[in-house]
Formats: structure tokens, sequence, C-alpha cells
């Protein structure tokens, strides 16, 4: 009998657990305080209830109902409505929801990689200004969490907030799609709502479904292999291991942390270390083949009348990870190469005379030290002290370097699109705007056909027709080319010029505003204005606008010269600081070599004497293409392209 008891509790909680479960009327957490609602397009609200429930909406002075299948879902669809707000929706069931401050106006997907999710804290002290002037309740952001999903489509998202721009909140916002949305605020004055979907280092096939990846079925293929748990449980156990074992060897034999007295103490003697300039890669500087941990020491003097007051630390980037002591006290770190090293030294550190700087380098793989071009400086208020120069190092233990520990989960096909995208498919929005491609730079062939196939997949997916997508081009990166060659960078800013066959795109180009040094280049104002200007062609339907720069459109070989026509010339084409420069001719060998160019009306002629029978043609066809100059009288530069095989 207690069995028959026991049994009957577990039911009995089962049941109304499953009721419970169905009993209230839930929507997804994108849908919540603060939201901005699509303008002129109708609006769909959606979520879940008991099957068979009436669910009510009053919006606007509107009353609209559904009744709910028998899964238990609903949805309801918002007829147009102008711009404005603050609103209130009030959504009744057998429970009562209100959601407050709701804005109506133009919302925008941002996607991508790294350079679409760097916020506004990595460029804060570009912008400083920009930040303080930022309290706009108008520009939104909702922050979709870095997840991923090899199953099967997500409805829903976790952990989401709607947040309005000032001068703390807009730190947590993509820089790009922020300088996007203040531009086309500044604009057309309605609310702008940016759902910033974006995760750094991925391939663009971690964004597309399965559906789009149809035709890819190696891709595909691979993304199937992670629906499996045990394989991701794998994976991450070996990677785990390969990071802890070289970590565990690089700390518990530092030399500089576990000897008799740590290396950043100012009292250490460093009069034996040998010495080394700042900066640079320690392999060109003579310490060869070395992985592990490096120490570096500088002294500086602080004169009198700043002893004692705060500072900033700027130590450029240093590869890979980097600890920093002033006077021995550890001021600050970063634990991967790429963002900038700028540390907050606190007041009464400093002291009159003589003072330390010890940085700890730790690198797994690669060469290791300190990027070149960058700024290495302690400064105090208005006086700066640089220390780009000599300092003194030492190894404090050399380890293997680091093996391949397997793939990132998060990058693998479909993952993205399953957890970040699909669940914001019923969101009506205005359009997409995409920075994304360096990953993909070392295996760019079929980038431009999975491009144009993602595109085609999330409108049809999104059911709102051609939405606007807007992308951004690579900006330029590396060291400047000294003679032509292939360059994965450019066969990925190629496969973007073609995708703007795909109906309604816009494309921001951006070689000119990159950093040869930093694969995160701080100019992001102008990539959002750059996108925003695209935005007012291809959304904003104004057709006045110069919102491109010129556009290969034809070739014709006169003779030893080809004569070059393009699109999107404005008011005529121009060559900035000097002659023109980066392009490159070749004959039917298909030898490339530097070409002379000038400009003709609308037309460019290239020409070069060593080919007198041209065949084809480039225009800043490098990684990282220095001097490339011709642009448009507006100031927008010509998109990079190959032309004539």
């Amino acid at each position: 009998m207690m069995k028959n008891i026991f049994y009957y509790a577990i039911c009995s909680t089962l049941f109304i657990s499953s009721q419970a479960a169905y009993s209230y009327v839930r929507v997804p957490h994108l849908i919540s305080d603060g939201m901005v609602l699509q303008r002129n397009d109708s609006v769909r609200i959606w979520g879940w209830a008991s099957p068979g429930e009436r669910v009510v909406i009053r919006f606007l002075g509107r009353t609209n109902s559904a009744i709910t299948d028998s899964d238990g879902k609903w949805d309801i669809m918002l007829p147009p409505m102008k711009a404005g707000g603050p609103y209130s929706m009030e959504i009744d069931g057998s429970n009562h929801i209100v959601l407050n401050d709701i804005l109506i106006g133009d919302v925008w997907v941002c996607s991508g990689q790294s350079n679409m999710e760097l916020p506004m804290a990595r460029v804060a002290w570009k912008y400083p200004d920009v930040i303080a002037h930022s309290d706009n309740p108008y520009i939104r952001q909702v922050l979709v969490p870095e997840k991923y999903d090899f199953g099967a489509p997500k409805d829903d998202i976790q952990w989401v907030q709607w947040r309005p721009a000032n001068p703390w909140t807009v730190l947590q916002f993509s820089a790009a799609a922020y300088f996007f949305a203040r531009s086309l605020f500044e604009k057309y004055h309605v609310p702008i709502g940016l759902i910033n979907a974006s995760v750094g280092g991925t391939p663009i096939e971690a964004w597309m479904s399965k559906d789009a990846l149809k035709d890819f079925p190696r891709i595909l293929a691979m993304g199937e292999k992670f629906n499996d748990g045990s394989y991701i449980d794998s994976v991450t156990k070996f990677a785990n291991s390969i990071y802890g074992g070289w970590d565990s060897r690089a700390w518990q034999n530092d030399e500089g942390l576990n000897g008799v007295k740590p290396w950043y103490e100012p009292a250490y003697d460093d009069s034996a270390w040998q010495n080394m300039e700042i900066p640079a890669f320690w392999e060109d500087e003579g310490l060869k083949n070395t992985n592990g941990v490096v120490w570096f020491r500088r002294e500086f003097n602080v004169p009198a009348s700043l002893a004692g007051k705060p500072a900033k630390l700027i130590m450029g980037r240093i590869v890979d990870a980097d600890y920093d002591y002033v006077n021995g006290v550890f001021v600050g770190s970063v634990s991967y190469q790429y963002p900038p090293r700028r540390y907050d030294v606190a007041p009464g550190l400093l002291k009159a005379g003589k003072n330390t700087i010890v940085v700890r380098v730790i690198n797994s793989d690669g060469v290791g030290g300190f990027i070149k071009d960058k700024q290495y400086a302690l400064v105090i208020g208005n006086h700066m002290i640089s220390l780009a120069g000599e300092w003194k190092y030492k190894v404090g233990v050399a380890v293997s370097p680091m093996p391949f520990p397997g793939p990132t989960i998060i990058y693998q096909p479909t993952g993205c699109f399953n957890a970040m995208i699909a669940p914001l498919l019923n969101y009506t929005i205005k359009g997409a705007i995409w920075y994304q491609g360096e990953s993909n730079c070392d295996r760019s062939d079929g980038y431009d056909k999975m491009f144009a196939s993602m595109i085609t997949d999330w409108r049809m997916k999104w059911n709102e027709g051609d939405f606007p997508f807007l992308f951004v081009q690579l900006p330029n990166y590396g060291p400047a080319a000294s003679k032509p060659g292939p360059s994965g960078w450019a066969n990925v800013r190629n496969a973007q010029l073609k995708t703007l066959s795909v109906p309604n795109t816009g494309m921001a180009v951006t070689y000119d505003i990159g950093e040869w040094n930093d694969i995160h280049p701080l100019d992001k104002g102008d990539v959002g204005k750059r996108l925003a200007l695209a935005a007012e062609k291809v959304a904003y339907g104004d057709n006045h606008v110069v919102y491109s720069g010129p556009i290969y459109k034809a070739m014709k070989v006169e003779g030893n010269k080809i004569l070059l026509a393009f699109t999107d010339v404005g008011t005529g084409l121009v060559a900035r600081r000097g002659p023109l420069k980066q392009f490159e001719i070749a004959g039917s060998d298909g030898i490339f070599v530097w070409a002379k160019a000038r400009i003709k009306g609308d037309n460019v002629i290239v020409w070069s004497e060593e080919v007198p029978d041209p065949a084809e043609v480039r225009y800043a066809w490098a990684d990282n293409p220095a001097g490339a100059n011709l642009y448009n009288r507006e100031g927008l530069p010509a998109s990079p392209f190959e032309a004539g095989k």
C-alpha cells in the first residue's frame, strides 16, 4: 500500500508539473520591456500557453486575440504602426503580462564575428566624447548570448534585455552597430533597435542552417558530427587537457614566480639579464624558437611634480598573454593577443625618481612579443613617458609549443544559426548588417556562394521578402605586399564584391580604415557611417545619396592598355595623395606586375611596359593594399577587384 501511495504521489507531481508548464501565458525573452518593434510592417507577437487557451493582446488601443494550438503555441499579427513610443502592452490568458517602455522604429539584426561583436568599451579611448554624449533612449541593443546547438533550431534565447544607449550601457553595444544606429537616428529621427548576435572567430558556416548548407555537403557533414553529445564531450575534454597541461607547465615551472624572489619586485637584481629593443617579436631579436614565459623589466624616471598621480600604462598589443607590474604592484592583464593593453595605475603608486615596470609575457605557439607601430607609454595627465626602446629580459621557462587542442565547438557549421539566429526568425526586422570573413580567408574558395546561400536562406526563413542585407568588406591587415601575389583576404573581398549581385544588398568598403598590425581596427565610426550610407540607399530608398565608392563594371583591352569602367563614381573619380597605386596587370601567362594607372573621365587606364598584351587586371589585391587610392569625390574608396579571367 505504501508503494501505491508513493507511486500516486510521483504521478501527481509529474502531472501538476506538466500542467504548470502550460498553465500560464509565456512570451519569448526577446519580447520584453524596452523592446523596439518594427514600424510600418506587420509585427508578430508569439508565445506559449495551455493548448486551446485564448490569448489576448491590447496595444495602442487595439485588441487582438488567438487560440493556442495543440502544442500550446500561439501568435498574433499586429497591424503596421507608425514610429513612436514609449508604449505599454498587455497580454492576457490565464495570467496577466504587462510590457513597458516599448518603442516602434527600425530593427536591425547585427551579426558576424569579432569585428561586429567588438564592443564600444574596446574603442572607448578613441571615442571618449561619443561615449560621454551617448545618452539616447531611442537607440537600444539586445545582446544575444553566445550559444551553439547542432541538433535543431531553438525557439527562444535566455537572459536577454533591451538596453537604451547611455554612457554606461553603450560600452556593451557593438561599436560598428552603434555608429550605424547613431547615423541612422541622426538622419531619420526614429527609434533604432539592434539585435546583436555575433561571436568572435566564427566562420560563415557557423551562421548557416542545414538548408543553407545543402549544396555544401562536406561542410554540413562536419557540423553533423557535433550533433553527438558524447563527441562534444570528448572534444571538450581533450581541449581542456591540452590547455590545462600546457598552462600548468608554464606556471609551475616559471622561475620568475617560483624562485627565491619574484622577478616583478623592484629590488630584484636584473643586472645579469640581456637587453632587447621593444616593440619587437623576440624571435627577431635573437631569442629563437622559444615558447613559454619571458619576463621584461624597464626602469624609468618620474618628475617630482607627477609623483603619486594616477596614470595610464599603455602597452600596445602583446602576443599572447601579459601580466603587468608597476613598482611591484600588479596593474593588469589580458589573456590573449588581440585586445589593446591599457591599464590604470592607481594614485600613490608612482614615486619621484626611479620606478620599475615589469611585464610577464606568455606565448604558447608561434612567435611572441610586442606588436610594432603601437603605442608603448606611461601617460600621467598631459605628460607622456615613452616605453619604447631598450628593456631587459630573461626567460622564466621554455615550454614546447602547445599542441593543436582540437576544433572550437562554437565555430562548427549550423551551431550559431540554430542557437542564436533561429530564435529571432519570428521577430519582424528592417534588415541585417554583417561583418565577417576573416575566419574564412584561409579557405576562401566558394565564399561568395556560401554568403549568397546564407542571405537567401535567412530571408526565406524570416519570411519578410528580400529585406536589406548590408555587409562590411574586409579591412586591410598585415604587412604591405612588396610585389603582386596571392591573398586570402583579397579573395574574400572579391567574393563579398560578387555578393552585391544578390538583390537588395549593400557593401561598406573599409581597406583604407583598418590597421596593418591589428585584426580589430579601432575605427568603427567610419564603418558604421558607411553601412548607414548603404542603408540610406538600399533600405530607405534614397536614390540621390552617393552610398558607395567606385565599383568595377567592365574592362576593354586597347592595344597595350586596359580601359576600366566603373559604377558609383559619384561626381567623379579621384586619386588621393598622388598617382594611382595598387593596380596590377598580367598577360595570358597570368603573371602579375605592378602597373601604372591614370583617370580619364569616369574610366581608369592601366598599363605596364612589361606586359605588351594585357589580359588581366587587379586592384588593391593584397591582405593590406597599402596606398590604394582610387576614390570618388564623395570620399568613398573603390572596391578591390580582379577582371579578365
